[in-house]
């Protein structure tokens, strides 16, 4: 633990002269972005949105860059990386001009090889300083182009960006997204101050050993431009043939869309990244064993209007909110297709955990797929009570309540689950009985009580398998095409690839067959 804490030390000194410089070069830098922990932002004195070309060519020049990484997602999810070491000025600026070449049939299973040339092209509001490069590098992530120089149609990135289009042209509300990412950090057991079984939720250091991998990995997404909200330890605590599973959650700010999608995909890549350097394993697979908590990726999502949040109306859950949350519920099924990828995630959605299986939403309701968490309505005079010197100040914190979306999980085609969300969300505002759809489907019980049962009886429920998933997501193609947002082609491609599994009648066949089960789960324990 010594070691981890070494180096956060130094790398707060690695990059304390950049924020040093960044004061000094900008004596008048504003409250945005004089705290930020970019140190772009903090240099350019801007925040990323408005980056140019030649704020990054300025910046690598005053800071002698050496190397630029393109970074992109591919058809699993990852981060493909593409690096260029910067032999000139003018060599610079023709690879933030005109982007690269690269093989799009080794990238997507959509994409033939008789035609697979596609462009790379860097976004430049995406730069950040690579954390972990010991020569010192620029990342930019960037978006996908066809030979004519349009944007993929196919690509998932841009899909989320015409599904947020969609709904601001259809509906005038633009879309706020911020997700929770669970993961187990699995390393050799220490006999030290352990804590129990399925004990961890909120545990401190000592009992929780890995609070500052979690910490480093926290610091160098905020560094990349993730909006971090909190950082902790979650239930899942477990040892099993010599090795220590500790479950950890990273939980972002609702930010814009698109951002929300990219710093996700971030994130993974930086604990993974963290993970290889000391020696231990991370996995945001969706179930590791059978009997102790999986990992989910919970979305939260609110609608945003002349910059402020839609889901709230006088202190209350608003109609736009129900209609919102309608749609989510009714493209629930499907929407498993992105969220739910491969057989693993439909050991975690099984009855009696908190991972959901039932169509229904409520307040604080950990069984239900869609929860309203509890929120900071009405008046709030907490703080001046625990603080009584505190002057009081009224403030409005409807800002701060989201719908929560539960069933996703690390396996998620981040994009597309997003994209999805935002169709279901404008689905939802533009269903005519939207309002009775929510009043029908809210539930203020424990649908797994076995008094309630005849109530959980009259809902629908999440697809079993893979297999199923895919048939709802055939079934209500249509939705997600229209307005040209989802090309056919991606609904039928992700439905033949789901079908695959051939997971039909999984669950039965490994029901008490818990060798066979984990040989699936070591199978697909680095997904997403």
């Amino acid at each position: 633990m010594a070691k981890i804490f070494y180096w956060i030390q130094v790398k707060v000194a690695t990059f304390a002269p950049l924020f040093e410089t960044s004061i000094m070069k900008n004596p008048f830098a504003n409250s945005l972005t004089e705290m930020n922990p970019s140190s772009l932002v903090q240099y350019l004195n801007k925040p990323s949105d408005e980056f140019t070309k030649a704020d990054l060519i300025r910046y690598i020049d005053d800071h002698n860059i050496s190397m630029i990484n393109f970074r992109y997602a591919g058809g699993d999810g990852r981060l493909k990386t593409l690096n260029f070491v910067i032999n000139s000025r003018e060599h610079l600026d023709n690879v933030l001009s005109t982007g690269e070449r690269v093989d799009g049939s080794s990238l997507f299973p959509f994409i033939g090889a008789s035609s697979s040339d596609l462009y790379v092209l860097p976004r430049y509001k995406t730069a950040f300083v690579n954390p972990f490069s010991e020569i010192p590098t620029l990342d930019i992530l960037c978006s996908y182009y066809d030979k004519d120089g349009n944007p993929l149609e196919s690509s998932p990135e841009y899909i989320l960006r015409k599904a947020h289009n969609a709904l601001k042209a259809h509906t005038g509300y633009s879309f706020e997204v911020m997700g929770e990412l669970e993961y187990y950090v699995i390393s050799p057991e220490n006999k030290l101050f352990q804590a129990p079984d399925q004990k961890g939720y909120h545990e401190s250091f000592p009992f929780a050993k890995w609070e500052a991998l979690r910490a480093e990995a926290m610091f160098a997404i905020a560094q990349t431009g993730g909006k971090i909200k909190y950082g902790h330890s979650e239930v899942g605590n477990f040892k099993f043939d010599g090795m220590e599973y500790e479950q950890n959650e990273i939980e972002f700010l609702p930010v814009t869309l698109e951002d929300a999608a990219d710093q996700l995909v971030i994130a993974k890549w930086i604990l993974r990244t963290l993970a290889y350097k000391y020696g231990v394993s991370i996995t945001f697979a969706p179930k590791i064993t059978v009997g102790k908590a999986g990992s989910g990726m919970h979305i939260h999502t609110r609608l945003m209007k002349d910059g402020d949040n839609a889901m709230v109306e006088n202190g209350k859950l608003s109609d736009t909110a129900r209609k919102a949350i309608a749609g989510y519920l009714d493209l629930a099924p499907s929407l498993t297709a992105f969220g739910n990828t491969n057989p693993t995630s439909y050991f975690r959605l099984v009855p009696h955990q908190e991972a959901p299986t039932n169509i229904c939403w409520g307040d604080r309701n950990r069984s239900v797929l869609v929860r309203v968490p509890l929120g900071w309505s009405g008046t709030n005079n907490m703080i001046f009570h625990a603080n009584p010197h505190e002057p009081v100040e009224p403030k409005d914190f409807t800002n701060k309540q989201t719908v929560e979306f539960r069933c996703p999980d690390g396996s998620a085609d981040v994009y597309l689950l997003l994209a999805g969300l935002t169709v279901a969300a404008r689905h939802g505002l533009e269903m005519e009985n939207a309002l009775e759809y929510a009043r029908n489907t809210y539930v203020d019980v424990n649908i797994f009580d076995e008094k309630h049962k005849d109530k959980s009886a009259r809902l629908g429920q999440l697809p079993i398998s893979c297999w199923d998933s895919a048939d709802r997501l055939l079934e209500q193609g249509e939705i997600y095409q229209k307005y040209n947002v989802f090309p056919q082609s991606v609904i039928e491609g992700f439905a033949r690839k789901l079908k695959t599994y051939n997971d039909k009648n999984l669950r039965q066949e490994l029901e008490n067959n818990d060798e066979k089960l984990m040989e699936i789960v070591e199978q697909y324990f680095h997904c997403g």
